[in-house]
C-alpha cells in the first residue's frame, strides 16, 4: 500500500503558483477512494475504527503497517458506494486528510532528514478558481482553511510516527503471525487476501510482567486489544461483497 495511493497528481503548495485555488463542492464525495481496499491508521484511531473495520498489519516496502481492511478483492472499497458516499460512522485519518497531504520535498537527502512539505492533489475534483474557500488569501497569506488543513496534517503525522514505535514493539517482542483471510460469496466465488499479519494472543498472553507492563503504561495494550476485537468485523465486511456482474 503506497502512502500516495489516491493521490494522482500531488504538487507542493506554492503561494505564487497556487495564490488563486479554491476548494469548492466535491461532487464526487469519496470515490477518490473507491479502488482503495485498505488504508493506514494511526494506533490513536484503533478504538473507532474497531467498531467498523478489521485492524490488520501487511509488509509496506521495508516497513509493517497497520490498515483498516475495506475490501477483500483489488482496487474494491466496499465502504463506498456508487454515489461516493462513505458507507460507515467513522471514517479513517487518512481519508479525510485528502486532499492534501505532507511529502517529502524534492531534493531533500535522507541522511540529512526527510523536510516534509504539504502538498495537494492537483487532480482533485473539487480544485478550482471560480468557487469555494480559497486557499490564500489576497496578501498570500494561508487562509483558515489552509491553517486547519495543515495543523490537521501535522496532528496526524505525529500519530503516525507514535504508530510506528507502537509496531516496532510488536515487531520486537515478536507478537505478529501471519494470517489469511478469506470469504465465499453469492455464486460460490472464493475470495481470499493473504500476507496478512495480526497479533498471536497466545504470545501475547505469555509476556513477562516487566514486557506487559511496558505495553500497559504506553497505551499500547489497549490498541492491541481493539485490534483484536476489531477482526470479528471480518464477517460484516463479507457481508457486504456480491459476486461481480458477467458481461
Amino acid at each position: 500500500m503506497a502512502q500516495l495511493m489516491f493521490y494522482e497528481k500531488p504538487v507542493a503548495l506554492n503561494r505564487d503558483i497556487h495564490k488563486d485555488l479554491k476548494i469548492g463542492p466535491n461532487k464526487v464525495g469519496f470515490s477518490f477512494a473507491k479502488k482503495t481496499n485498505s488504508v493506514l491508521l494511526s494506533g490513536m484511531e484503533f478504538i473507532h475504527a474497531a467498531k467498523e473495520y478489521p485492524i490488520i498489519f501487511v509488509k509496506s516496502v521495508d516497513r509493517v503497517i497497520p490498515v483498516a481492511l475495506l475490501g477483500f478483492r483489488q482496487d474494491e472499497n466496499l465502504f463506498v458506494d456508487e454515489k461516493g458516499q462513505w458507507d460507515a460512522k467513522y471514517i479513517p485519518a487518512f481519508v479525510r486528510r485528502y486532499p492534501f497531504i505532507l511529502a517529502e520535498a524534492p531534493g531533500e537527502k535522507e541522511s540529512e532528514g526527510a523536510k516534509l512539505a504539504v502538498c495537494i492533489d492537483e487532480n482533485f475534483p473539487g480544485l478550482n478558481k471560480e468557487e469555494g474557500a480559497p486557499l490564500f488569501d489576497e496578501e498570500g497569506k494561508a487562509t483558515e482553511l489552509l491553517d486547519s488543513a495543515v495543523k490537521f496534517l501535522q496532528e496526524y503525522q505525529a500519530h503516525y510516527q507514535r504508530t510506528e514505535v507502537f509496531v516496532n514493539r510488536l515487531n520486537d517482542l515478536e507478537l505478529l503471525t501471519e494470517f489469511t483471510a478469506s470469504a465465499e460469496i453469492q455464486g460460490g466465488e472464493k475470495v481470499a487476501v493473504s500476507g496478512l499479519m495480526v497479533v498471536d494472543e497466545k504470545k501475547l498472553m505469555a509476556l513477562d510482567k516487566n514486557q506487559a507492563m511496558e505495553l500497559f503504561r504506553s497505551g499500547e495494550m489497549g490498541w492491541i486489544y481493539a485490534h483484536l476485537l476489531s477482526l470479528s468485523n471480518m464477517n460484516a465486511v463479507m457481508s457486504r461483497m456480491v459476486a461481480p456482474k458477467s458481461d
